[in-house]
């Protein structure tokens, strides 16, 4: 399998790479140098040559990495064996400076051309974090079989050099060196770990191309992994393709399909996936990642009862004690509205970290509760656990939705002189929305001119989305002029500037910015709500005919508003762009999915029972005030989580006190 190379003559290593090693080994460790300590008075000197190399493997086997090194510095002839469990114990007990020792004697002995050993130093580098030494024993071996270039391709993908996996792969088709099946799966993966382009996806399906020319899409992992890639790119339709037509499929297969679904904003599929899963796999057992895309797809659809039946398994298969599963859990009950289940979750968990913590600050963030936000990332650092660049986006949006500007403002300022950590584009976004939400655009402006970073869509996305809260035309204007360079397909993006000249009452510019969707042939992204009723998840749009109950919810919608009008509301018909009547455009308002959702859970549910209802889209100002009125005249609570934030109606109030 491997062309081993005996050792018949000591070379001495190639000069840039000796003296890259001494550089390395000395900024490695301060550790002396282990083969100048005295041999252990127990392993006789006069050992011949092939019993050292038995002691010397039996040490590394044993774990005794210090006695297997005293014994290396006596030993004339060492075996590419001996070679091979020395490499393996240093990766073994993460020790550098002994890495760096053992390539240097190795060298020294001849096998510095070694393809085999290459593999296993490559392979050693790369667990210890060491990826630069790993690049130059793959420049400095000139036999580069697969296997080297596969265990480079795994170091830089293990590495996040995904990029330089691609370029790689290219050279190694050029010099005419195949493919074999681990080599596709590191590629893959690194295409999974790059940054997230367009040529990568490109590149993506040419392996996937490569793959079936050449007879391998019957091997299960390379699939597995091409679905990876697939929903990466937010591929959902060719994922689904490549799942479909695997012959055979095992746990990680199922799994990455379902995490595609949850991943891409398809979590209603992703549920009836493991739906399948568990009806037509009867030998295969869910996972801890299985149960972390399926929590995530209940936390997605505010599928309570689900979520429950979901905790139950967790607790039946022993999965309640792996950190990523109970994360996930109090995410789910807090996306469900229920906090109090969530902090319960938390409370009992016997260890935590920044994932789990991360969890509770943004679960209490989008509820509103700003202040107890911040408290539990203080209590996460008194706890010793440092914050990651998530806990500051999770408590930075947090200051957002409650309107802490000042709290928001001294957090951001911690970043980098209490934690080192500099802020990101998602930092700066967070800063954007929580100035411009305060109406302080003018902050929010300064803050994207004095960027050290590319400001990117999310940060104008945030200036532009701050100015239809408060109808700032000028403003509104520059961040659009930048957004449609940066994203000339995002419709969304035109729909929020129309929005704001709707309400500026500049029909002239609204029909401008019309004719610009018209003609790009961009189409603005549908509303879409659910609710769960009775274990079921039910699905609603804003143009819904096929549902049997519509007619009903249509009467109870219009009764309804008949009968709130004389209790003071009054319909928001600005907001609709479309030149017609005030009849037709209250008809309209009407057939918002949020309302046909909240219209079903009162047909459906039962008296008294929490009605709870998830929405794709930012809730609209009519359904918003609606919402409220429906509250307090059918003595119902109604939960509303929309895109940012949860809304809890009850007794007429919003819990967001009309700061959204």
């Amino acid at each position: 399998m491997f062309a081993f190379q005996s050792a018949q003559t000591i070379q001495q290593p190639p000069p840039l790479f000796s003296k890259h090693l001494e550089r390395t080994a000395a900024r490695g460790s301060s550790r002396p140098r282990l083969c100048s300590c005295t041999l252990n008075p127990t392993i006789s000197t006069s050992t011949t040559t092939a019993d050292k190399n038995h002691v010397i493997q039996r040490l590394c086997k044993k774990g005794e990495l210090r006695r297997a090194l005293r014994l290396l510095s006596q030993e004339p002839d060492p075996t590419q064996r001996t070679y091979e469990l020395l490499i393996l114990s240093c990766a073994h007990q993460v020790s550098l400076s002994d890495g760096l020792h053992v390539h240097r004697h190795l060298l020294e002995n001849g096998f510095d051309q070694d393809p085999f050993l290459a593999t296993k130093l490559i392979n050693m580098y790369s667990e210890l974090d060491a990826i630069d030494n790993a690049r130059k024993v793959f420049e400095e071996t000139g036999n580069r079989t697969i296997y080297v270039w596969n265990a480079l391709f795994r170091a830089l993908t293990l590495a996040g050099h995904g990029n330089e996996v691609i370029d790689l792969y290219r050279r190694m088709n050029r010099v005419g060196i195949p493919s074999d099946r681990f080599t596709y799966t590191f590629v893959l993966k690194a295409c999974v770990a790059a940054e997230c382009v367009v040529w990568l996806l490109k590149k993506g399906r040419e392996i996937h191309a490569h793959i079936l020319r050449h007879g391998y899409e019957g091997h299960v992992h390379i699939m597995t992994t091409l679905v990876d890639m697939y929903a990466r790119f937010g591929c959902v339709k060719c994922a689904g393709i490549v799942f479909g037509e695997m012959p055979q499929k095992n746990v990680v297969s199922w799994s990455a399909m379902i995490a595609c679904y949850a991943k891409n904003g398809m979590p209603f599929e992703a549920l009836e996936l493991f739906r399948e899963m568990m009806l037509m796999t009867h030998d295969l057992l869910p996972n801890s990642v299985t149960m972390v895309s399926v929590l995530q797809a209940c936390a997605a659809l505010a599928a309570f009862e689900q979520g429950r039946l979901i905790h139950g398994y967790v607790l039946r298969r022993g999965l309640d004690s792996i950190l990523p599963v109970i994360s996930s859990l109090v995410t789910m009950y807090a996306r469900c509205g229920r906090l109090d289940r969530a902090q319960q979750v938390f409370d009992k968990m016997d260890e935590r970290d920044v994932v789990s913590w991360n969890s509770l600050i943004s679960s209490y963030g989008v509820h509103g509760f700003g202040e107890k936000a911040i408290q539990v990332f203080n209590e996460m650092i008194i706890s010793g656990i440092s914050p990651s660049p998530i806990s500051f986006i999770s408590v930075l949006g947090a200051c957002s939705h409650a309107g802490l500007v000042e709290d928001g403002k001294m957090v951001f300022d911690s970043m980098v002189r209490e934690h080192r950590i500099f802020p990101s584009v998602e930092h700066y976004a967070c800063m954007v929305d929580l100035l411009g939400r305060a109406n302080r655009l003018d902050e929010a402006a300064k803050i994207i001119e004095e960027m050290r970073i590319e400001p990117g869509p999310k940060v104008w996305g945030s200036l532009l989305g701050s100015c239809r809260i408060h109808c700032n035309v000028e403003l509104a204007e520059r961040a659009s002029a930048r957004l449609f360079e940066l994203e000339p397909t995002n419709a969304g993006n035109y729909v929020l500037l129309a929005d704001i000249y709707v309400e500026a009452k500049m029909w002239d510019e609204v029909r401008r910015v019309k004719k610009l969707l018209e003609a790009r042939r961009l189409q603005k992204v549908s509303g879409r709500s659910w609710i769960e009723v009775k274990r079921k998840i039910y699905t609603f749009a804003s143009v819904d005919e096929l549902n049997p109950q519509i007619e009903q919810l249509h009467a109870l919608l219009l009764k309804l508003s008949m009968e709130l009008k004389e209790e003071g509301y009054v319909p928001q018909t600005g907001i609709v762009h479309y030149e017609l009547d005030l009849v037709e455009k209250e008809r309209i308002l009407l057939g918002h999915s949020e309302k046909l959702a909240v219209a079903f859970g009162l047909i459906n549910s039962t008296k008294g029972e929490t009605i709870r209802i998830t929405k794709n889209l930012r809730l609209c100002e009519d359904c918003h005030s609606l919402t409220k009125f429906i509250s307090k005249y059918t003595k119902r609570e109604i939960l509303v989580r929309d895109v940012n934030r949860f809304h809890y109606f009850k007794d007429g109030v919003c819990s967001c006190r009309d700061y959204w």
